[in-house]
């Protein structure tokens, strides 16, 4: 076994076997959902004709980049969508996520978020913090509305409807399909397509969905369920541990033009953009997204199932429905919380000698600690767990490009927490 390499307790080894044994129903659904979106992505490369020559460089302005538009096709065919834009220019996930919302919002309009705060990176994009003038949504007269999660932390049906019928400047309803730094649920693509009926039955209102940590997790994707527009970050699920940097946006063509016109200039929209020898990294990096998403999904059963052996609340539990790649668990106190991100760190393949300590990250308002060994930096796809030093003590904790390096990386996380006599 590979946990002999490791100097792991009897304990945490027992507990382990405990866990991979409540895990196996489990991962036999994560297997089979995998199989159906690896397979789909399959067909998609077929239909549309990958070949070598799509990898081939352009520079300069990249006109008549055929790897970049293939890839388009690619993306678009997966997702079940009418066009997608899907480029290494993109910086991060809510660099992608500021490009649809500037390419989709005017002034005077309102964007109304439903799913309770936004990502604490994602505020100061809006305006909600940060200073002003510095270019927010705010500071160029797009007004900010939010509907607040229900008592179960689940979506207001009822008083997002009525706050679209108050408002008739609601041109975006804003859907985040994951948690972020909370312990709320998050949504299904079926839960999503609940909320985007009753959008397009009381308004004209676009249903845009962060769907960053929820691709492939399900068989079908929001926009196959009634979103109208989807964006994420391809250093995590969609790049499958492969692609460099990038983002994605995906949905309807009118909608993606405007959020070309946004990424490049009004006027030349998608016709421009060199990819710069990155296109094989893309579409190998998509093509290998599904699975490395399974590989994903069962490391995080697997913590939620190890951590509830020794006590300590998870959400979902390892037995959940999951929507997302996302664990939380949690760990009562700062003490324990450091030690677990620096226990996984120490699994890291990268950097694995590397101690995280808490740091005032930008875009935060608390301090923040992460453990992140990554062959690509910041990359979440890779395992990894972070969280801000405040109640509840959660780490949320992601990724893992293959199960079985990941298991050790979590029950080393475990074994930090017992050498400092924190563990339960």
């Amino acid at each position: 076994m590979s946990e002999s390499f490791f100097e792991i307790s009897g304990r945490i080894r027992e507990k382990s076997e405990e866990a991979l044994r409540l895990c196996a129903d489990r991962f036999r659904e994560i297997d089979r959902v995998t199989e159906y979106n690896q397979q789909k992505m399959l067909a998609a490369f077929i239909d549309n004709g990958v070949s070598e020559s799509h990898f081939t460089a352009s520079t300069g302005y990249g006109y008549g980049d055929r790897g970049r538009e293939t890839l388009d096709q690619v993306l678009s065919q997966v997702f079940g969508t009418e066009d997608a834009l899907i480029r290494h220019n993109f910086t991060c996930g809510t660099h992608t996520l500021a490009v649809a919302l500037f390419g989709i919002l005017r002034p005077g309009d309102t964007m109304l978020c439903v799913t309770g705060a936004p990502y604490d990176t994602i505020r100061p994009v809006i305006g909600i913090t940060g200073k002003a003038g510095n270019g927010s949504l705010k500071d160029f007269g797009i007004r900010y509305a939010q509907v607040d999660l229900d008592g179960r932390g689940r979506v207001d049906l009822p008083a997002v409807e009525a706050a679209l019928r108050a408002d008739p400047t609601v041109r975006m309803v804003y859907i985040q399909r994951s948690r972020g730094y909370s312990l709320r649920p998050s949504l299904s693509p079926q839960e999503i397509g609940q909320i985007a009926a009753i959008v397009h039955r009381c308004s004209d209102a676009v249903v845009m969905v962060d769907n960053c940590y929820g691709e492939f997790v399900c068989e079908q994707e929001p926009t196959q369920c009634g979103a109208d527009l989807i964006a994420g970050s391809l250093i995590k699920n969609p790049g499958g541990g492969i692609a460099p940097t990038g983002g994605y946006i995906a949905g309807r063509h009118d909608l993606i033009e405007l959020c070309a016109q946004r990424m490049t200039t009004p006027g030349l929209g998608k016709e421009v953009g060199a990819t710069l020898n990155l296109n094989r990294s893309l579409f190998m990096g998509l093509f290998h997204a599904p699975h490395v998403t399974g590989e994903a999904l069962k490391a995080a059963v697997f913590t939620a199932a190890l951590f509830e052996r020794f006590g300590y609340g998870v959400t979902p539990c390892y037995q959940d429905e999951r929507y997302d790649i996302i664990q939380s668990v949690l760990l009562e106190n700062p003490e324990s919380l450091i030690a677990f991100c620096q226990g996984m760190q120490k699994g890291a393949p990268v950097d694995s000698f590397v101690s995280p300590e808490p740091w005032d990250m930008p875009g935060y308002d608390s301090q923040v600690i992460m453990s992140a060994g990554a062959f690509t930096l910041g990359a979440s796809i890779e395992l990894s767990a972070d969280a801000p030093l405040r109640e509840p003590y959660a780490a949320w904790m992601q990724g893992g490009l293959n199960f079985h390096s990941a298991k050790v990386g979590v029950m080393l996380a475990a074994q930090e927490m017992e050498n400092r006599e924190l563990l339960k």
